[in-house]
């Protein structure tokens, strides 16, 4: 018997190396660790939500920096398996200059290893939410196969499944990413999308208002399309709303913003908050998480989360 889960993610973590300095120059890497389902776990999880991540990790001197990261973060890894090879990483300047410089070693790791053996049916039936992304298939075919199983488990049983595109060029093929997207649409209950880096570049769809009314036609419920320019559109039950994300004096480092307001929708969404409510959260959520340096590190406390959202009014 498995415990209950609110959230499971699928995916990839790697590890994180930052500095503040130019790649070239820069004499200290800080370790940690990111992802972008992970970086949406570990929102959900700091919110209260107990959390599940089903990946491989690499059998190497890195693995238990990971997993005691994980174990310390409150997420549930037993259905986390080990594997032999190497972990991904990434490395990520913050250039004093404002511009970042960002470097993957993701090919070969073991975290491509991911497969439909990774994927427990009974595991996943006690659990609310199925969550993965465009990323985590483009790892490999048996990744992709991975997250098309577990979706499809999900929809069977009547859970909700939620999906985020998150197409870059760095990893895949456009014709690729399309393919696998459109796999798993029949599925999907809530997707993330954003405009101009998802959308825009595989469709050629030019404002967020279309973008959900094509995928409310395509049996899509919730859509959350993201906009360069600091929009948000939330699309639910034919209505569609548009938000700001919320103005900050102190922006410090938007990596992996989107991936940490998912992790705050979803967790408002099996805490009983209708969608709207669940975008106001998110959007708290992120106004904190730019303010620090690292997609996870700067993921704020649940009490400082709640504490402005009952608490702000305009929201």
């Amino acid at each position: 018997m498995f415990e209950k889960t609110d959230i499971v993610c699928i995916g990839e973590s790697l590890i994180e190396l930052s500095t503040d300095k130019s790649l070239a120059y820069a004499d200290v890497l800080n370790k940690y660790f990111g992802g972008d389902t992970m970086a949406t776990a570990v929102a959900a999880s700091r919110l209260g939500a107990k959390v599940g991540y089903i990946t491989v990790v690499g059998n190497d001197y890195l693995k238990d920096f990971l997993l005691d990261a994980w174990a310390c973060e409150g997420l549930d890894t037993s259905q986390t398996r080990l594997a032999e090879g190497a972990n991904g990483l990434y490395i990520i300047a913050r250039c004093p200059n404002g511009k970042k410089e960002f470097v993957y070693y993701r090919k070969k790791t073991a975290a491509t290893a991911l497969s439909e053996s990774n994927i427990n049916t009974e595991y996943l039936k006690n659990t609310q939410i199925v969550y993965s992304t465009g990323i985590t298939q483009s790892l490999s075919l048996s990744a992709r196969e991975a997250v098309k199983t577990a979706f499809k488990i999900a929809k069977e049983n009547d859970i909700k499944v939620a999906y985020d595109l998150n197409y870059t060029s760095r990893v895949w093929e456009p014709e690729e990413a399309k393919e696998s997207f459109e796999e798993i649409l029949p599925y999907t209950d809530i997707m993330f999308v954003n405009l101009e880096h998802d959308i825009k570049p595989l469709y050629g769809l030019a404002s967020a208002d279309l973008v959900i009314k094509t995928l409310w036609d395509k049996g899509v419920n919730t859509i959350i399309v993201r906009e360069a320019n600091g929009t948000i559109s939330l699309g639910y039950n034919g209505e569609i709303i548009t938000k700001s994300f919320i103005e900050t004096e102190e922006l410090v480092d938007t990596t992996g913003s989107g991936d940490v307001f998912n992790g705050a929708f979803l967790y408002g969404l099996v805490q009983g908050y209708t969608p709207f409510e669940a975008l106001r959260l998110a959007l708290v959520m992120n106004y904190y998480q730019v303010q620090g340096i690292g997609a996870i590190k700067s993921i704020p406390s649940k009490d400082k989360v709640i504490d402005y959202y009952n608490n702000t009014e305009q929201l």
